[in-house]
């Protein structure tokens, strides 16, 4: 009795038809026991009906009309609970996901390790649910890592903004300011800036502008941009690049992924360590390797360096905002290519980068 309460009270109030209703039974029932009068009729064709006694006439009526009642109950028994039952509970679920539950998960209906389409329906509902929870755990880590970016330049520039209305501080402290002001404001450009590329490439609302043009002379290009920093740390730069490499992408976005590799290899490599820059092809792929021989990463941080905002080596954090791998993959995953990271601390690191060779 209670339980019948309980299912009352949690009846979706937006449901009004059933699919197992008295009037579908009591109609199912009436045309089987109709049918039932075929038996009758296929006596007639066989015998007189003058020779059938009348009392197995009257008793096969109530049979039948008994054999046809069980009949229902147990059809109408059978679809509740392979079919009116598991979508209650389908739909009670997915309402509490619709409301921002995603603890939400579906027990199988069968215990005998079998599964039918409900069950399957139910083992990618639970994935669903468990996707969802992940992209929604993932957004807000989005907006917190994200508001921590933009609060700490805006904290900068707020306190050197203050510190500057003093009229009494001399001209070199003021350029000092000056320029950790401007340096702050820099760092919040290129993290909106990222912020807002990789946004638009997860949505793909930038255009694709591919055409052919040669990945060695781009990999040339943008190595000898970063030569005044790795001579400043006295790293030795190695490059053994292909006179001629033709590809088909984006060259601007690609320039991306080069600068970003190039800059984290000088950022985590110690002065007067190495760094290797090599690219190969053969028919189908061009391949392009980056080896530092930096700090290198555990695995925990491997499992996670795509990911956004993530920065593994902390002493390094104010360096970077943790968006430029993230933005690498996805530039390369949107041009059918693929990057994977090897690593190992106090040893260095090695990125891959495989592109599909222009025909």
């Amino acid at each position: 009795m209670i339980r019948k309460q309980n299912e009352k009270k949690e009846k979706d109030p937006r449901v009004n038809i059933k699919h197992t209703s008295f009037r579908q039974f009591l109609w199912t029932y009436l045309v089987l026991c109709t049918l039932t009068a075929g038996q009758t009729m296929i006596y007639r064709a066989f015998a007189h009906l003058e020779r059938i006694p009348r009392d197995y006439i009257f008793s096969m009526i109530p049979y039948w009309a008994v054999v046809t009642l069980i009949f229902c109950l147990i059809t109408a028994r059978q679809r509740f609970n392979n079919y009116e039952r598991p979508m209650r509970i389908l739909s009670k679920a997915s309402k509490k996901v619709a409301e921002g539950v995603y603890s939400v998960r579906l027990s199988p209906l069968r215990k005998d390790g079998k599964k039918d389409y409900v069950d399957v329906m139910f083992e990618d509902f639970n994935k669903m649910v468990e996707e969802l929870g992940s992209t929604e755990m993932m957004k807000n880590d989005f907006i917190a890592n994200v508001s921590h970016e933009i609060k700490t330049p805006l904290s900068v520039i707020q306190s050197y903004a203050m510190a500057m209305q003093n009229e009494n501080i001399n001209p070199e402290t003021r350029k000092e300011y000056t320029d950790t002001i401007i340096t702050a404001s820099q760092k919040l450009s290129a993290l909106v800036t990222n912020i807002l590329k990789l946004n638009k490439l997860e949505n793909q609302e930038i255009p694709a502008l591919a055409r052919t043009y040669d990945l060695s002379r781009q990999l040339s290009e943008c190595a000898l941009t970063f030569e005044e920093r790795w001579e400043e740390k006295n790293i030795i730069f190695e490059a053994d690049i292909e006179d001629r490499a033709i590809i088909y992408a984006d060259e601007s976005m690609l320039e991306i992924v080069w600068n970003n590799l190039l800059s984290n290899a000088i950022k985590f490599t110690e002065p007067g360590g190495n760094i290797k820059l090599t690219q190969t092809s053969d028919e189908d792929m061009v391949t392009v390797i980056l080896e530092d021989s930096g700090c290198g990463m555990n695995n925990e941080t491997v499992k996670h360096i795509f990911d956004k905002f993530y920065q593994g080596d902390t002493s390094h954090s104010k360096a970077g905002n943790g968006l430029g791998l993230a933005l690498s993959k996805k530039v390369i995953e949107l041009i059918g290519g693929h990057i994977s990271v090897n690593s190992m601390p106090g040893v260095g690191t090695t990125f891959t980068v495989k592109l599909n060779k222009c025909d």
